[in-house]
């Protein structure tokens, strides 16, 4: 593991406001201020290195010098009263799978076991479209437990949705999480009809995702769920079908899974480590996100190599970096969840995603009440980048972002070698790519 230890070393803050790095015939600089990306020469690297030993006001002072000191694009003002843009539905907080990592508690979420009643979609669809404006964009999603539980409801919800929106000219976008066992040919068909993305949750292949994700009532998953995923990926135009895998210690062979997914014909792949779980069991350690980040370069060269070669291949995790570096994207939150996003549980009580249903932590009021704009916004001031430690002293902060709400409010930040890691080896993959394939770059808004 000498080169993820090296990405770790290598990608540890020297300054907050950049971070800069050796390429094979130049150098990089990142200014962590609107993730803005230069190409410098060797004379800067060394300016930086000494402007580092001195401190962050050296660093800061050395931008000005060269030119690339900027108005903040990020200050540490929060978010107030987010306008409401994404739901997601636990529209059936039961599942039928035992997995001990789940986050939602095998899919009941500490509780006893329910589905969401017709009239509680229906409000949290009208509090979603409900007061859009003309022409502004939205997305329903169905999650779990296991939303296909809740058939009925689904379906209902879906063509709610879609109607209220057509009458009030919002476009409104559906996504599902599923664990794939209960598809059918009329739900690929529903899916592929209204456009849904789809994400079916696949940890490995066959021996591996068994161990993780096995029935309640025992046996393996695997092959049950290859034979129902099969219309979807048959018929997928308007749909796109993905896999997202839960990688836990000792499940690193990322690469062959990735291959075999998307020989199979799902749209994407993308892996995301197991760092909370219920009763601490299978978290990764530093030792196994080391492991991790090993197999994820490995995936990510070779993204690289078919990229130049012209052939697609569509490791999620890769195309969303270069997505965001290209589009230099910063923020101060790692998604919408308190903001844009809310999750609704089976009850009808708000939360700051899907994560948090059932959470004190995380609540936010309830379909009868609204949202309650008092704790969402003490989130928001709670939750912002620039007040979280050590995240204002880190130059990946407004890529990273602090990390997912739920992870690090049960676990902490120890991650953030691994994060960094990637960030690393993928500002320098972007070096190459935009080089080797800049008409790639150009569709960048298509992907």
């Amino acid at each position: 593991m000498s080169f993820s230890r090296e990405l770790f070393t290598s990608s540890r803050p020297r300054s907050r406001h950049a971070h800069w790095q050796q390429l094979t015939d130049s150098g990089q600089l990142l200014v962590t201020n609107g993730t803005r990306l230069f190409e410098v020469n060797q004379e800067i690297l060394a300016q930086l290195d000494a402007a580092s030993r001195i401190g962050d006001s050296a660093v800061e002072q050395l931008l000005g010098d060269l030119g690339v000191g900027h108005t903040d694009f990020i200050d540490d003002t929060p978010l107030q009263s987010a306008p409401l843009h994404a739901l997601s539905l636990a529209i059936a907080q039961k599942c039928n799978l035992g997995c001990s990592y789940c986050y939602a508690g095998q899919g009941d979420f500490g509780g006893p076991a329910k589905n969401m009643p017709w009239d509680t979609a229906r409000r949290a669809v009208e509090l979603l479209i409900g007061n859009r404006l003309r022409g502004e964009r939205v997305n329903l999603a169905f999650l779990g437990g296991e939303p296909l539980a809740n058939r009925p409801v689904l379906r209902s919800a879906t063509e709610y949705a879609a109607s209220l929106a057509q009458d009030r000219g919002v476009n409104v976008t559906f996504s599902i999480t599923t664990n794939g066992t209960l598809v059918t040919e009329e739900d690929a068909a529903f899916f592929e009809r209204h456009g849904f993305a789809v994400t079916v949750s696949l940890d490995g292949l066959r021996e591996t995702h068994d161990q993780q994700r096995p029935f309640k009532r025992g046996g393996g998953t695997f092959d049950v769920i290859m034979k129902r995923v099969q219309p979807l990926l048959a018929i997928q135009r308007q749909m796109q079908v993905s896999v997202r895998a839960t990688v836990s210690p000792g499940n690193v062979k990322l690469r062959e899974s990735l291959d075999y997914f998307l020989g199979i014909g799902f749209h994407s792949v993308g892996f995301s480590p197991l760092l909370r779980s219920p009763a601490g069991r299978g978290e990764m350690g530093l030792h196994d996100l080391a492991q991790l980040l090993e197999a994820m370069v490995e995936c990510g060269f070779e993204f690289e190599r078919r990229l130049i070669g012209g052939e697609r291949y569509s490791f999620t995790n890769m195309v969303n970096a270069m997505r965001e570096l290209h589009r230099g994207t910063h923020r101060p939150y790692p998604c919408g969840a308190g903001a844009g996003y809310l999750g609704v549980s089976a009850d009808g009580e708000l939360a700051a995603c899907h994560r948090f249903v059932g959470d004190e932590q995380g609540a936010m009021g309830d379909l009868t009440s609204g949202i309650d704009r008092e704790r969402q916004n003490r989130w928001l001031a709670e939750r912002h980048v620039n007040r979280q430690q050590p995240c204002a002293g880190c130059w990946a902060r407004y890529l990273c972002s602090g990390g997912c709400h739920h992870e690090v409010l049960a676990r902490g930040r120890n991650a953030c070698d691994y994060i960094r890691g990637w960030l690393h080896y993928c500002l320098a993959a972007y070096s190459r790519l935009s080089h080797a394939r800049p008409d790639w770059f150009e569709g960048a808004n298509r992907w």
